[in-house]
């Protein structure tokens, strides 16, 4: 990996030290905010080395990423201890703060249907990305309503639907305000013209307080 040379002690010291605290790994040392969605997947924040190790003995044989961050510290350790655990890891990278385009959603429900199970899915917090991954989950793969799979984005996980992050939120409850009394399957209304990232994104308003606390205080991605 550039800049992350995991091959000698110093190489591997310097991206462990980078991973403590520019990623803010020393926070999710005691706390991985899991939950299992369902016997099959379970959500979490972005896992340690050694928690991987503990999640490859419960089962786990696919981890998710939903980071992106191919250049960052945490994606090296994350894809060389996958490696030597046997592990298959999965890249699909999805924002917190933006409408997802119809390929992502779309590519979600693929997802599901071709990864190997029981697998593992994270984003940073374990909230957010990994929230409306889960909702989608929920709907494609469990085959919950959207009514009801949206639940996976609550305050439970730490979602904080006030903020920014809340635009997740809002794309489920333009589907149920529009989409879902046209008649429309969530699927259906995503591949209409009536799905627009962009213009969505330009009407949903985030409250002051949930912006500093998402953005400022807990700095989520």
């Amino acid at each position: 990996m550039p800049g992350y040379d995991l091959s000698t002690r110093w190489g591997r010291l310097r991206t462990y030290l980078h991973y403590l605290w520019n990623d803010h790994a020393y926070l999710r040392l005691g706390f991985k905010n899991d939950h299992w969605v369902s016997p099959e997947l379970v959500r979490t924040n972005q896992p340690w080395p050694h928690q991987l190790a503990e999640w490859k003995k419960r089962g786990i044989k696919t981890v998710i990423n939903l980071r992106g961050g191919f250049d960052g510290s945490f994606y090296a350790l994350e894809k060389d201890a996958c490696a030597k655990l046997g592990l298959t890891m999965v890249d699909f990278v999805i924002t917190s703060r933006e409408v997802p385009i119809k390929d992502r959603v779309l590519g979600a429900r693929d997802l599901f249907e071709r990864i190997e199970y029981p697998a593992l899915m994270h984003c940073k917090s374990g909230a957010d990305r990994a929230g409306i991954m889960s909702v989608l989950y929920a709907h494609y793969r469990l085959g919950l309503p959207i009514e009801q799979a949206v639940e996976q984005l609550s305050l439970k996980y730490l979602h904080i639907k006030q903020g920014n992050t809340g635009v997740l939120d809002y794309v489920f409850e333009r589907y149920l305000a529009e989409g879902q009394p046209a008649g429309l399957t969530f699927t259906q209304w995503v591949e209409s013209d009536a799905y627009d990232p962009v213009a969505m994104k330009a009407t949903f308003r985030a409250g002051m307080l949930g912006k500093t606390l998402t953005d400022q205080i807990l700095r989520r991605e």
